[in-house]
C-alpha cells in the first residue's frame, strides 16, 4: 500500500514517482561512476525501508545493508571459467565501495556453472531472504536458478547473453547481439548503404546474428545479396577462408559486408578479400561489440570500419578503479555485474518496497549505466542505446554517438 499526502492526486503520484524513478535512477549509476561519497538519491516519502528479523547467513556476504540479494557465480566452475566468477565476485564490492551507505547486504553462492548449481544457490540465498537474484553468468546456471526464483516470485538479473534463458521475471543485463545489429545496420543505413553480404559463424550466435540482420536490412528497406555461414573448429580457419573466397561474385553488387564475430576473423576475411585483388573500396566492413579489442581496433587494415558497441568512456574509469584495486584489468563484460550491483543499490534507495516489482525493473524510461542506456523488456530481453565506432588502425573513435534516452529513435 501506498502512502502519500493527503492533498495529491493520482495523477500527481504516477507523475512524481516516473519523474523521480527515471532521475534518481540514472543518477545513482552516474554517481557510482565519478566515486562520489555523496547522492542525492533517497526513497518516497513515507517509503523507507523497515528491516525486520532477517534468516541465518551462510557463506561469503558483501556489504552489511538490510536488503539482501543474492550473487550467483561459477565460484568453481570447470574448464578455467572460475575466474570470471572471481572477477565479477571483486566488480561487485567495488559497485558496493563506490555506492556509500547503500542499504545492500549480497551474498555471494557457487552455482558452479551448472544446472543443479544454479538451482541450488538460488534456493540457499531466497531461504536467506535474498529479494532479488543477480546473475548467473552462464545459461544451464541461469535456467536452473530461474526456475527457483521464479517459484518463489523473486525476479533475476542474470548476466548470460544466451537469449533462449529470458523469460517474464528472468532478465538479462548483458550486451545481446540483437542491439549491435539494430544498431549497426540502422547506422549504416543512414548512412546510405542498400545492398549487403554478411559472413556469420555457423553455430547459434550466428543464427541469432543472421534472424536479427535479416530483419533490420527488410526494416531499412536494403537488401540481402548473400549470407555465407562458416564453421568453427579451434583454430581452424580454412572454411573461413573458403567462405570469404565464395563472396568474391557479390563484391560488384554490395556496398557492405557485415563480419560480427571478433578476435582474428575480420582481419583475416579482409586478409582473403585484398588477396582476390577485388574491387573492395566502395564496401564498408561492418561488426558488432566483439570488436571491441586492440587486435581489432589496431589493425591496419580494418582502417575505416564501423562497429557498434556500449560507450566506453565509463568503462575506461571503472577499468583503472578494479585494476588499482585488484591488480589486473577486468575482461569487457565484468562491468555487467557492477552496473547490475549499481541499479539494485539506486531501486533500493528511489523505490522503496516496490523496489524489485516488474513494472519498476520494466521502466520504458530505462537506466543509465556505466556502458550506457539500458532498459529490460518484458519478454527478459534487454535494448541498450550503444555508440558506432569506427576503426583507425591504432585504436577506435566514435561516429555517432549512443542516445542518452530512449525517444532519440535510435
Amino acid at each position: 500500500m501506498e502512502i502519500r499526502h493527503m492533498d495529491e492526486t493520482d495523477a500527481v503520484v504516477r507523475h512524481r514517482r516516473r519523474t523521480f524513478l527515471k532521475t534518481a535512477l540514472a543518477g545513482a549509476s552516474t554517481l557510482a561512476l565519478g566515486g562520489c561519497l555523496g547522492s542525492s538519491l533517497g526513497t518516497l516519502p513515507g517509503e523507507q525501508i523497515q528491516p525486520g528479523a532477517q534468516p541465518q547467513v551462510t557463506g561469503e556476504t558483501i556489504g552489511t545493508g538490510a536488503v539482501r540479494v543474492g550473487l550467483m557465480l561459477p565460484l568453481s566452475s570447470s574448464g578455467g571459467n572460475a575466474s570470471i566468477g572471481t572477477v565479477f565476485k571483486n566488480s561487485a564490492a567495488l559497485a558496493l565501495q563506490n555506492f556509500p551507505n547503500s542499504d545492500v547486504q549480497l551474498l555471494v553462492k557457487d552455482t558452479g556453472g551448472t544446472t543443479e548449481g544454479g538451482r541450488a544457490a538460488a534456493q540457499q540465498a531466497i531461504s536467506e531472504g535474498a529479494e532479488l537474484i543477480l546473475g548467473p553468468v552462464f545459461a544451464p546456471a541461469v535456467s536452473g536458478a530461474g526456475s527457483a526464483a521464479r517459484a518463489a516470485g523473486v525476479p533475476v538479473i542474470a548476466f548470460s547473453t544466451d537469449t533462449s534463458v529470458a523469460a517474464r521475471g528472468i532478465y538479462l543485463l548483458s550486451f545481446l547481439p540483437e542491439s549491435d545489429v539494430k544498431r549497426i545496420i540502422g547506422y549504416a543505413s543512414s548512412q546510405q548503404k542498400r545492398s549487403y553480404a554478411a559472413l556469420l559463424p555457423n553455430d547459434s550466435y550466428g543464427s541469432v546474428v543472421e534472424a536479427a540482420f535479416r530483419q533490420e536490412v527488410g526494416r531499412t528497406g536494403g537488401r540481402i545479396a548473400t549470407i555465407q555461414r562458416y564453421n568453427v573448429s579451434g583454430s581452424d580457419t580454412s572454411d573461413l577462408v573458403a567462405k570469404a573466397n565464395a563472396l568474391q561474385s557479390s563484391l560488384t553488387s554490395i556496398d557492405a559486408l557485415f563480419v560480427p564475430a571478433g578476435g582474428p576473423v575480420p582481419g583475416l576475411v579482409m586478409q582473403t578479400l585484398m588477396g582476390l585483388n577485388a574491387e573492395i573500396g566502395n564496401i564498408k566492413l561492418l561488426g558488432s561489440g566483439q570488436w571491441d579489442t586492440p587486435q581489432v581496433k589496431n589493425n591496419p587494415t580494418l582502417t575505416g570500419s564501423w562497429f557498434a558497441g556500449p560507450e566506453d568512456s565509463g568503462f575506461r574509469g571503472f577499468a583503472q578503479r578494479y585494476q588499482q584495486t585488484y591488480g589486473a584489468p577486468p575482461p569487457r563484460n565484468a562491468s555487467l555485474v557492477y552496473d547490475g550491483v549499481t541499479l539494485a543499490a539506486g531501486l533500493i534507495r528511489s523505490a522503496g518496497p516496490q523496489r524489485f516489482q516488474q513494472s519498476i525493473l520494466t521502466n520504458r524510461d530505462g537506466f543509465l549505466g556505466i556502458d550506457g542506456l539500458f532498459r529490460f523488456k518484458p519478454n527478459g530481453l534487454n535494448e541498450r542505446g550503444l555508440a558506432v565506432y569506427q576503426v583507425t588502425g591504432s585504436g577506435s573513435q566514435v561516429v555517432s554517438a549512443a542516445p542518452r534516452d530512449f525517444r532519440s529513435g535510435f
